[in-house]
């Protein structure tokens, strides 16, 4: 965590340090439009908190920004095999029918610092955030409903995540689609267990 960890804040977001900061752009206008426009109103739901990175030096500029939530793996609305693999790690009698999770709703990072692998930075502080003795809550997984791209997937898979559906075609079986339609996302986990 080089850049992150010596150049920046962690700050909970909030409408004022989001809109004052008008230069964040993450290259994705509808992530862009959600951080800058939507997440304080997703925020007062209760749907998620978003955080943002800002830099230290004047005039602090947002170098990334994500949104987290509450979630779950509900075992008994997965294929066998998929169940299996969740629970392999998990010892026989504390295996459940779902497990605790936090949900990564949202991860952007300012266009300036594209390429300076601050996306991993992220996950490798999230990962780490629920992990910590003064975490006040249970978790076992991370989720990620990344977009059904090569680079997005390929960047979750290299920091750990796997798919939770084995294809497209099982996964569109569980959202109840029609077997050929393309998803827009793919479910993918990463089980915090191997941090500890």
């Amino acid at each position: 965590m080089a850049f992150l960890k010596n150049n920046c804040l962690l700050l909970e977001a909030s409408k004022t340090n989001l809109s004052v900061s008008k230069d964040f752009d993450c290259g994705e206008p509808e992530l862009t439009n959600f951080f800058v426009n939507k997440s304080s109103l997703f925020k007062s739901q209760l749907f998620g908190k978003t955080y943002c990175f800002v830099h230290k030096s004047p005039p602090n500029p947002i170098i990334a920004a994500f949104t987290i939530s509450n979630g779950s793996i509900h075992l008994l609305s997965l294929p066998n095999n998929r169940r299996k693999v969740l629970n392999q790690k998990v010892p026989r009698e504390k295996q459940m029918r779902q497990y605790p999770a936090v949900l990564i709703g949202r991860l952007g990072v300012d266009r300036k610092y594209h390429g300076k692998k601050i996306g991993h930075e992220i996950l490798d502080f999230i990962k780490l955030w629920f992990v910590d003795p003064q975490n006040k809550t249970g978790c076992r997984y991370l989720i990620v409903e990344g977009l059904n791209d090569e680079k997005t997937i390929s960047f979750y898979t290299r920091n750990g995540f796997k798919p939770i559906f084995s294809t497209e075609t099982q996964e569109a079986g569980y959202y109840k689609l029609p077997p050929k339609q393309k998803l827009k996302t793919r479910l993918l986990y990463f089980d915090l267990i191997v941090v500890i």
